[in-house]
């Protein structure tokens, strides 16, 4: 499936600031086998003094901005045209879910995509006894890993309720899930708290969800703003798969990855520091429209 997608971010500021600087990690990267980015534009304005591209521990693309002289606003514009590949689900050849830690326990890898680093708690994702207790009902022993992830998705998706109006970015997975209620990255944040602590190595996923639905279909919550879902590893075999709790179903082509890690923390889409008195204004606004596909589309062209 191919997108043209354009985001919109706007900061007002209640006093000019001083000695901003951002890091942004708002632009997808070829994915091999599951997405490929054909254009990507982010433009900044005011125009920083410094702009620096660069690249995480994770992989994914950085841009870090800065401002020599005060601002009172800043407008962040992308705009993207990928194509998200079809993942063909095969057979479950993920081991069970009693035998996974010892799988990963015997892994040397520490590469950036080695399942070592999703295992503990991490600085957004703490263990939370709650949360653990919840996910050792939801699942069995004798699942599969694949089956388990499956399962807590669903299991959370039922429990919780979507209200963009219960949490901030702020917000921990231990309150979202003591409440039963929050946004996309709660949703996100209390899965990985639970896979982790049933032993499967779970990070999270910055993205875009495809704003229009199809025929018939019901319009999926978080369409309108960036959305968040998890990826879990399924054994040495299966990989790394992704699950949406928000909206109850694995990620496919309607889900355009921009940045992966341990937790919000590793992918936040704009963070930074600035100098100033007073509150300040964001909004933004996402658009993720399907290209229709041409005569050369049918031969792999874009």
């Amino acid at each position: 499936m191919l997108y043209d997608i354009t985001l919109a971010i706007d900061y007002d500021y209640a006093a000019t600031s001083d000695r901003s600087r951002t890091l942004m990690r708002l632009l997808p990267r070829d994915l091999p086998g599951e997405q490929r980015v054909i254009s990507r534009r982010l433009g900044i304005l005011p125009r920083p003094d410094e702009r620096r591209e660069g690249q995480d521990f994770f992989g994914n693309a950085t841009t870090a901005a800065v401002w020599h002289q005060p601002i009172s606003n800043l407008r962040l514009t992308l705009a993207l045209r990928v194509e998200r590949l079809a993942r063909v689900e095969g057979a479950d050849l993920s081991p069970l879910l009693a035998d996974l830690p010892g799988t990963v326990a015997g892994l040397a890898d520490l590469g950036p995509d080695s399942p070592h680093h999703f295992t503990g708690a991490s600085a957004r994702v703490p263990a939370v006894p709650a949360i653990a207790a919840f996910a050792r009902k939801a699942v069995s022993p004798s699942m599969t890993a694949r089956q388990a992830i499956e399962a807590l998705g669903r299991a959370l998706h039922k429990a919780m309720r979507f209200d963009s109006a219960a949490t901030s970015v702020e917000t921990g997975p231990e309150e979202a899930f003591a409440q039963k209620s929050g946004v996309c990255q709660d949703f996100a944040h209390v899965m990985i708290a639970g896979l982790r602590a049933l032993g499967v190595p779970a990070g999270y996923v910055s993205g875009f969800l495809r704003t229009l639905p199809p025929p018939g279909q019901p319009r999926l919550e978080g369409a309108d703003a960036m959305h968040a879902w998890v990826r879990a590893w399924a054994g040495p075999v299966m990989g790394w798969v992704e699950f949406d709790p928000t909206n109850n179903q694995p990620a496919g082509e309607d889900y355009v990855v921009v940045a992966r890690g341990r937790d919000y923390g590793d992918v936040a889409p704009v963070m930074g520091a600035l100098r100033s008195a007073g509150g300040q204004a964001s909004r933004h606004a996402v658009d993720m429209i399907p290209v229709q596909a041409g005569p050369a589309r049918a031969s792999g062209a874009a």
